[in-house]
């Protein structure tokens, strides 16, 4: 877990330098190894219509390209929606808590209902920048037992679409399943990992931070500073299973940019080089009608201020 990248790009350009701003020299996956984009198939369009009517999610078996996908000044992100989402409900933006232009947010810290003037570049299947996205908010944030933002836009699922031709990525309603062929998405680098979901952390250690239940890839997707936030996607349904967060840098044990894990008797076990993401099906619950965040809902386990 890496803080925000600042002037990253400046700093390669004067520098010339292999690491960014101060990340360990772990290379990102070539293109070459990214899933192909040619001919993917797009994501579905946004419903239109009634306020009744909900955005239609990816096809199954579609292609994962960069589709909904968005690009912060210092991180990854992507345009989601609920299982239940319309297509006239203000558009939301999923990233990492860490990611949150306020700062990460301590142990506890919990984020809702600020103001946020952020913007977010928007980009198509190829990875091409479409346009500019603007917060209006931060709906939730935060670093205890996950870490996500959640910001909400100015304009509609049926705005974007009208506008760019570009659908919301569906946040999956259940848990991933291990085994999973996924790809990790990354909108700041534009660069797309691909591997497998190898298990979950019961407990994931960082620093001051704890999170739960997260998922562990397997070795292909050596992620990189820039890529937190990034959308995880099931390469066979297109839903978003999960958002990347963090990878053990160079072996050492539940320090800043080394999480490890704790297993339920408390055992404590680090893997070198493996990354991790933070699950996202327990995300819908705490929405409601009109994208409208309700942490008192039922079955919404999302940290409370």
């Amino acid at each position: 877990m890496r803080k925000p990248l600042i002037g990253v790009l400046a700093a390669v350009l004067v520098a010339g330098a292999t690491t960014l701003a101060g990340l360990a020299p772990a290379q990102a996956a070539p293109l070459a190894d990214a899933a192909p984009l040619a001919n993917a198939a797009p994501l579905a369009n946004v419903a239109t219509g009634a306020r009744a009517a909900t955005v239609a999610p990816a096809p199954a078996d579609a292609a994962v390209d960069f589709t909904g996908t968005v690009a912060l000044d210092n991180c990854s992100g992507s345009l989601v929606r609920m299982p239940g989402s319309a297509g006239s409900d203000p558009a939301l933006v999923l990233s990492n808590g860490h990611c949150l232009e306020s700062g990460m947010p301590g142990p506890g810290q919990v984020v809702t209902d600020q103001p946020s003037s952020r913007t977010f570049t928007l980009l198509d299947g190829s990875g091409a920048d479409l346009g500019t996205l603007n917060a209006v908010k931060v709906v939730y944030g935060a670093m205890t037992d996950t870490d996500v933002s959640i910001y909400q836009l100015d304009s509609s699922y049926d705005t974007i679409q009208a506008q760019y031709g570009i659908a919301p990525l569906t946040v999956s309603a259940d848990h991933p399943a291990q085994g999973a062929d996924i790809r990790v998405v990354s909108g700041y680098w534009k660069r797309i990992y691909s591997c497998s979901v190898d298990g979950f952390a019961y407990q994931l250690r960082e620093a001051d931070w704890t999170f739960k239940d997260s998922v562990r890839y397997t070795s292909g997707c050596n992620v990189i500073g820039g890529t937190s936030g990034s959308p995880v996607v099931d390469a066979n349904s297109g839903l978003l299973v999960a958002v990347n967060n963090t990878i053990n840098e160079n072996g050492q044990s539940c320090t800043l940019n080394n999480p490890c894990e704790v297993d339920q008797s408390g055992a404590v076990t680090v893997h070198q080089g493996i990354g991790y993401a933070q699950e996202t099906y327990i995300i819908p619950p705490c929405f409601g009608a009109g994208n409208v965040l309700d942490l008192t809902l039922p079955g919404c386990v999302l940290p409370r201020p």
